[in-house]
């Protein structure tokens, strides 16, 4: 059943991509409000149209179809932001640049949180973060952030662990609380991690061979929720082994290298910020699934890129590369 959806997904993937890439990337230069403002619209329809599941609306049903606006607006936000850092090129540490460019990505990261998804929240604002530090974001005022951030992050943490905090979802607190204490949480909220764990250490080198029928497997027996989205990894490390996880890890991170390459190649800032924002988008997500599947990381529900099965995120991410594919073909272009 996933299979056949996939293939299906997969084949859209590359139709969407082929289009992006035919469209030079400076097209989307006189577009690019509308693209924001496209994007925030999306990320705002889940409020009137989006379907709950599991506490979160997260979704929109179009017929048989799931639809997750936040996916693409990843994509679209790179677009805008490529866009509004090439204008303000030479002004970008400019205290009023950097307070317009906190208010804009403030609105689409709030409309994403009060879904609630804290996860993509936190891996947009990274990939926001990594665009503007790509832009020339000086590293005085990177040094002045972080002395600030991490004493509220330490503050935050201490007050979501508490029993009466009203900062974070009930199910986002446990999930915290797990992480920092599995024994009490073995049985409840750690219980997917561990599995997870088990699976992974289970495929030992080679693993036990690709969809196997193994009964006491996680994915036949069970033993994770959604094995084909947000623990995939375990199903990779358990079936393919060490050797197979290592692979998918390299591939991941060559797709990472080659983005950041053709961005460096780039004719302008633009370009250069599309390729980091695509391949850092890629990069982090890799590594929240990944840590999350190896309980580095708190359990939280991001796919693994090109990977997880999913239409949005698969469809976005080869729109993604299909711009990365257009920023390499410029210089040739115009050379």
């Amino acid at each position: 059943y996933y299979f056949k959806k996939q293939l299906m997904f997969m084949l859209l993937g590359f139709a969407a991509m082929y289009v992006a890439y035919r469209i030079d990337y400076h097209v989307w230069h006189k577009l690019a409000f509308p693209v924001f403002i496209c994007a925030s619209l999306l990320v705002f329809a889940l409020i009137p149209f989006g379907s709950e599941a599991n506490g979160a609306t997260r979704w929109i049903k179009v017929g048989f179809i799931q639809f997750q606006p936040s996916e693409l607006a990843k994509i679209l936000l790179i677009i805008f932001f490529a866009k509004f850092l090439m204008e303000h090129e030479e002004d970008i540490n400019d205290k009023f640049t950097l307070l317009k460019y906190a208010v804009l990505a403030g609105i689409p990261l709030v409309l994403i949180l009060i879904e609630p998804n804290l996860s993509t929240t936190i891996c947009t604002a990274l990939m926001i973060c990594l665009m503007i530090y790509v832009a020339g974001l000086s590293y005085k005022f990177i040094g002045t952030v972080l002395v600030i951030l991490i004493p509220v992050a330490v503050i935050f943490l201490s007050i979501v662990v508490q029993p009466d905090q009203k900062l974070l979802k009930d199910y986002q607190q446990k999930r915290i609380l797990a992480f920092i204490e599995p024994e009490k949480y073995e049985s409840d909220e750690a219980y997917q991690q561990k599995n997870s764990v088990m699976a992974i250490g289970s495929g030992q080198l080679t693993g036990k061979g690709l969809d196997n029928n193994t009964t006491t497997s996680v994915k036949n027996g069970n033993f994770i929720l959604e094995p084909q989205t947000d623990f995939i990894f375990a199903i990779i490390g358990e079936e393919l082994g060490f050797v197979g996880g290592c692979i998918i890890i390299a591939l991941l991170l060559l797709i990472v290298i080659q983005c950041i390459l053709v961005g460096i190649r780039s004719q302008d800032l633009a370009g250069r910020i599309i390729c980091c924002g695509v391949g850092g988008l890629i990069g982090i997500q890799s590594f929240i699934n990944i840590g999350v599947a190896t309980k580095i990381l708190p359990n939280t529900g991001v796919p693994l890129p090109f990977v997880s099965y999913g239409l949005t995120s698969l469809v976005s991410l080869y729109i993604g590369i299909g711009l990365v594919l257009n920023v390499g073909l410029q210089p040739k272009k115009y050379q």
